[in-house]
């Protein structure tokens, strides 16, 4: 049988007929037509005004935290249960990541430990410059309750969308109740340029600064002039190309991550010790990919048991992300709660969540999980 992969890349014939014509055209290095056309049809599907394509998500953050003003000492709220990427580019512009805890229903930063944070940094005097609010696994955040508490306070805020292109919360899509929206178009995720990433926003000067950065902030003349320092974090035109193409056939890809996600929930979430995060009404989760919660004592095998299990059968399955206060890199950081995100990690697993997973296969990694049960019982 062959390996069933978490989420492996999903190419069609689009995309590669606008590689080609991106190729034949001679347009390889950054910049470029693809690259602007890329930029125009992104901006119009997720409904933001501005958009500039970059190499990667982490750098579409990195940027987004300069323009705002991000520097040595400052501080920048992030919630612990997300991948490095989110808080790497934090350490990057010389401040400090607070680490805040997450709430059970969506798995996404806590209004409730947000709203106690700001207040006792409100008192202390140490507001962070930045809260980043991340869309983890492709299922939205409460905007509807973050959005006003960082307002109160005068907080802007970053939506770390990198896990969810075509997610949707409220009926619109995420990336736009903030200052900046990022997206990733990694190897893994639902849409993907090989490597590559978004920034979006509603302020033509800051989106138009951010290519400026983008492109080793070179001033214009004739010569090589550099006024500030600047980074290599454009996105090439054969890559736009590709991402066109995926974004042709993306509302496609998300039904097909959805499919996963149901039958995963309708056939696993009826074995006792099992269960799934809840859709708020009025989402749409992409569910980049399904994770599941394992309560040992019931189902009588941990995440790991049905990880090693997974693996013996060819089957790619992995641990949540480690907490980011956990990590050794951060342990000196400065965190709110944490705990829910501590319990999440112990007994979560990611499970394969390809959009091109072939209905067989999704059988077969059910059925493996299943066998986990009886073998522990």
């Amino acid at each position: 049988m062959a390996r069933i992969y978490l989420s492996p890349p999903h190419m069609g014939p689009e995309e590669r007929q606008l590689l080609l014509e991106a190729f034949d055209s001679n347009w390889i290095a950054p910049l470029g037509p693809m690259v602007d056309a890329f930029e125009n049809e992104f901006a119009s599907y997720v409904g933001a005004q501005h958009a500039a394509a970059l190499s990667s998500g982490t750098g579409a953050i990195h940027l987004a935290l300069l323009l705002l003003g991000v520097g040595a000492n400052d501080r920048v709220y992030v919630p612990s249960l997300t991948f490095s990427g989110s808080a790497n580019p934090v350490a990057y512009c010389g401040a400090e990541p607070v680490f805040l805890d997450v709430e059970r229903r969506t798995w996404n930063m806590c209004p409730m430990v947000l709203a106690e944070a700001l207040e006792e940094d409100a008192r202390k005097g140490t507001l962070p410059k930045a809260v980043m609010v991340v869309h983890l696994y492709g299922q939205a955040a409460e905007m509807d309750e973050i959005v006003p508490l960082c307002k109160k306070y005068g907080v802007p805020i970053i939506e770390d969308a990198a896990e969810a292109a075509g997610t949707l919360y409220r009926g619109r899509h995420v990336g736009n109740d903030s200052e900046f929206g990022i997206f990733s178009f990694n190897g893994n995720k639902i849409m993907s340029t090989s490597g590559g990433g978004m920034l979006v926003g509603s302020n033509p000067e800051l989106i138009q600064r951010a290519r400026f950065l983008a492109t080793q902030a070179r001033e214009p003349a004739a010569h090589y002039q550099h006024e500030v320092i600047g980074y290599n974090y454009r996105m090439s035109n054969l890559l736009a190309a590709v991402g066109r193409g995926q974004l042709r056939v993306l509302e496609d890809r998300v039904a097909a991550r959805r499919t996963n996600f149901n039958d995963y929930q309708e056939q696993l979430g009826a074995l006792p010790g099992l269960s799934f995060p809840i859709e708020p009404e009025g989402d749409r989760a992409t569910h980049w990919l399904t994770v599941m919660q394992v309560d040992q004592d019931v189902f009588g095998a941990s995440p790991e048991d049905i990880r090693l299990a997974l693996e013996e059968q060819d089957i790619e399955a992995r641990p949540l992300w480690k907490p980011m206060h956990m990590q050794p890199v951060f342990r000196d950081c400065q965190t709110f709660g944490c705990e829910v995100s501590e319990d999440l990690f112990a007994n979560g697993i990611c499970l394969p969540s390809g959009s091109a997973l072939a209905a067989d296969d999704r059988q077969r990694v059910i059925e493996s999980v299943a066998a986990v049960a009886k073998a522990f019982s």
